[in-house]
């Protein structure tokens, strides 16, 4: 039978591709039209074109599949049409779990994010129980990745449909074509353009284990259950220090406080409105940064069976590719 996996030709979705294709499935993999497809090199699979914005398009995707994993999302913390990423990412993922739903799909997984989830922020990491409060939801990207999530739930728990979330925090590794925020943060540092830092943390894993995470989940999480896929917990000054380290760039020293950013912060998103370039920092960051976004896989690995590597593995990877790449010199 059929797997059917949205998100392929993105960062973490060509990573689920292949950890899917060492497990024998065969791949229908959907893309949008006109999709930068260099993320599916290699790949031995059905390419079909379709946008979740087009129902039509999934229910034809979604034929014949056994299993279906939902990735795709827009991933971006400053957008010019917020409705836009609503409709991806919220109006998309309803689509998408139904048009599976009805083609009779075995077993289906919707990629989330922590972004999804209740926050401690005070260093004490949160887990799938952590209660969420509207506060925890800054910005437009956590809000669609919440409301997403919560309509997906609904789903299960009012029709029943077979389907297991999970979560995953800031990947980090090969093919972050775009990149990803985070990993522009990694590619930023390496080339020695930060030369600040202010005081959050987060946690990180590598890509390929979030990856893997997803099959797992596949093959042996709970219906209507939510999993944690994430790495190491750290500040945001020791993740700076050791990409600096890997690259051969001297850290980071200077702690700015949020106060003397907010200005910047405020004149980048101006200028962003007129030229459509897209800020290297804004006021949502700065809110975002105020909790540190610690969590536990805990659940994962006791359920699961999921080993994350160490983050140093997962930072050289990311930084040999972005050189490999030629996103990254010297």
């Amino acid at each position: 039978m059929t797997t059917l996996l949205t998100g392929a030709t993105g960062f973490v979705g060509s990573a689920v591709a292949r950890a899917l294709a060492v497990r024998g499935h065969t791949l229908r993999l959907l893309t949008r039209p006109g999709s930068d497809r260099r993320n599916l090199a290699g790949l031995d699979a059905e390419v079909v074109t379709g946008d979740l914005t087009d129902p039509a398009s999934l229910a034809r995707a979604a034929h014949g599949c056994r299993y279906v994993l939902h990735v795709a999302a827009d991933y971006r913390f400053w957008v010019p049409d917020p409705d836009a990423m609503l409709r991806a990412n919220v109006d998309g993922a309803v689509a998408m779990i139904r048009a599976a739903a009805d083609a009779g799909a075995e077993r289906i997984v919707h990629c989330s994010s922590v972004a999804a989830l209740g926050q401690i922020g005070d260093g004490t990491p949160a887990d799938e129980d952590t209660p969420a409060k509207p506060a925890d939801f800054v910005g437009i990207y956590k809000r669609s990745k919440y409301l997403a999530e919560q309509a997906v739930l609904d789903l299960v728990r009012r029709d029943g449909l077979p389907v297991v979330v999970v979560n995953p925090s800031s990947p980090v590794g090969p093919r972050d074509i775009k990149p990803t925020p985070t990993g522009k943060m990694i590619l930023d540092a390496a080339a020695g353009r930060v030369p600040a830092y202010i005081d959050t943390g987060l946690n990180v894993v590598h890509v390929d284990d979030v990856a893997e995470g997803h099959v797992l989940a596949l093959e042996r999480g709970r219906v209507g259950q939510r999993y944690i896929l994430g790495g190491e917990n750290l500040p945001l000054k020791d993740i700076l220090a050791l990409v600096c380290d890997v690259a051969n760039r001297k850290p980071p020293s200077i702690r700015l406080p949020e106060a003397v950013l907010w200005p910047a912060a405020f004149a980048m998103e101006q200028l962003a409105k007129v030229t459509g370039i897209v800020p290297m920092m804004t006021r949502d960051h700065l809110k975002m940064a105020r909790k540190k976004m610690y969590f536990s896989s805990a659940k994962a690995v006791a359920e699961l069976g999921y080993r994350p590597r160490p983050v140093r593995s997962a930072m050289e990877d990311a930084v040999a590719w972005f050189r490999s790449a030629g996103m990254l010199r010297g």
